[in-house]
């Protein structure tokens, strides 16, 4: 039985004594930037107190289990969010127009999945990648702006990147948080 989260976080014992939590046990707490865990004991009279006044969480157990638990979720929570790479389409650069508005409009044929507005995006060209971590900034087919460009259609596009060329391939994706086991 152990407490098991990562190696990113760690939890550091402070203190540790048997009987009811002290006023020095709060006092300890407080200059640590720490939490008090009791298990089958309670706070002395004015130790409570103190608790309240000095901002120091004082946490009652009387299963060892849901204590485990409970902390296992709180440093949980101080690890790092994991994002994972999701492929959304990849579109072929056929043709480039420019635009005194909003630049180099690159005009694309979807070949597989499809291309969002706002999605992440990176530019290709002979299957090396030119450009990363760039943004679909605009989107139309014909004449409406949309959301979305499914497989098969065709689209105008801005990246808000300069070099792109007939031929190059741009692939867009998401990054969605991943659940940490």
């Amino acid at each position: 039985m152990g407490i098991r989260v990562d190696d990113e976080v760690a939890l550091r014992v402070i203190d540790r004594g048997v009987g009811a939590i002290t006023e020095t046990n709060v006092n300890l707490a407080s200059a640590s930037d720490a939490i008090i865990i009791g298990f089958n004991v309670r706070a002395e009279g004015k130790a409570t107190e103190l608790a309240n006044r000095e901002g120091v969480e004082i946490r009652y157990y009387s299963v060892i289990y849901q204590a485990i638990d409970d902390i296992e979720k709180a440093l949980r929570g101080l690890l790092k969010p994991v994002y994972e790479e999701v492929q959304l389409g990849r579109a072929e650069v056929r043709a480039l127009f420019r635009s005194s508005k909003v630049g180099l409009i690159a005009g694309c044929l979807v070949t597989s999945g499809s291309v969002r507005r706002n999605a992440k995006a990176r530019l290709l060209r002979d299957n090396i990648v030119v450009a990363e971590n760039l943004t679909v900034q605009s989107l139309r087919r014909e004449k409406d702006d949309v959301t979305e460009v499914r497989d098969g259609y065709e689209c105008g596009l801005t990246l808000g990147y300069a070099d792109i060329k007939e031929g190059d391939v741009i692939e867009t994706y998401e990054l969605v948080q991943k659940e940490r086991a």
